[in-house]
Parts: structure tokens; sequence; C-alpha cells
């Protein structure tokens, strides 16, 4: 079940990242919005509500939370850079993920805000000074600071973690 889960492997957390590192994360953020579509592009209403495994969300789960999920993460991005290691909010994304929305309302709009969301992060994120990627933030939940390079790198697994079971879906429809 593990492998369902984690297709991708899990994240691992407290590496160190060189700016070449940073650039390809971006390139992976930036990329990402044109892969999901392509990918969901694929997929009719039936496969919107299969999941890659059991107790898994759905797929419309899945893209809805990526909104979700990449939104956080683009106000954090700010808020790190206009604060010193500010306290970010955190979110309880299980229950995000079964508000009606999330289960019902038609992807697109997801599509569509990731795709205008990743714009503009990705705008931001190409300014930015190595001084400034090294920024900190304090995750509560952790109770640590992360910088925000290992945010970029968190965000570019993050895509292809759900990338992968949007496929696990897809190639056993």
């Amino acid at each position: 079940m593990e492998h369902l889960k984690y297709p991708i492997g899990k994240f691992e957390y407290g590496k160190n990242y060189s700016m070449q590192d940073n650039a390809k994360h971006i390139l992976e953020i930036e990329t990402f919005p044109a892969e999901l579509k392509k990918l969901i592009s694929e997929f009719d209403s039936t496969l919107l509500e299969k999941s890659y495994r059991p107790d898994g969300w759905i797929a419309r789960q899945i893209i809805h939370h990526l909104a979700d999920s990449h939104m956080n993460a683009f106000i954090r991005t700010k808020w790190t850079l206009t604060e010193e290691a500010p306290m970010i909010k955190v979110y309880n994304q299980d229950d995000w993920s079964n508000l009606n929305d999330s289960k019902t309302a038609p992807v697109e709009s997801s599509l569509k805000l990731i795709e205008a969301l990743h714009q503009r992060w990705v705008y931001l994120l190409k300014t930015l000074t190595e001084k400034e990627l090294e920024r900190k933030y304090i995750h509560p939940e952790y109770n640590r600071e992360f910088k925000l390079v290992e945010l970029l790198a968190l965000y570019a697994w993050h895509g292809k973690q759900h990338y992968a079971h949007l496929k696990i879906i897809l190639d056993n429809k």
C-alpha cells in the first residue's frame, strides 16, 4: 500500500540545495500546470471519481487539493519574503478535501487556478536571490524552521507525487 501512497517515494527533508537544484525545482513548478492539464485531458467523468488506492482521494479531490496546497505555498513564500521567520498557518488538507467543492466541483476551475497561480509564483521565484531563497519560516506542526529552498523542492515533489497518483488512476481505467 505504501507504494501507492508514495509512488515516487517520500519527500526527504533537511537536504541542502544548490542554485542548480533551485532552478530545476522552479522549472518543475513552472511546467507542472501544462503537464497536469495534458494528463487530465485524458480523463472522463468516471475517472474523476476513481481513487489511486483504497481510502485515497478521488482524482477530483487530488486536482482541487493541488490548487489549495499550492495557493498555501505561494502565500507561505510571500510571508517568508516579507516577515522575519514567520509562523505559517497550517490547514487540514483532509478536511479541505472533504468539503463539497473538492468532492463535486468541476476540475476546470482548479486547473485554471493552478495555471495562473504557477505563472505568478514562478515569476516571483525567478527574481529571488540566493540570500532570499535562504529565508526561513516556522512550521508549527513540525516545530522547526524551513528555508524557501526546501519549500521549492517540496512543491516540485508535491506536483510530481500527485501527478503519479492521477497516472495510476488513468493507467488502471
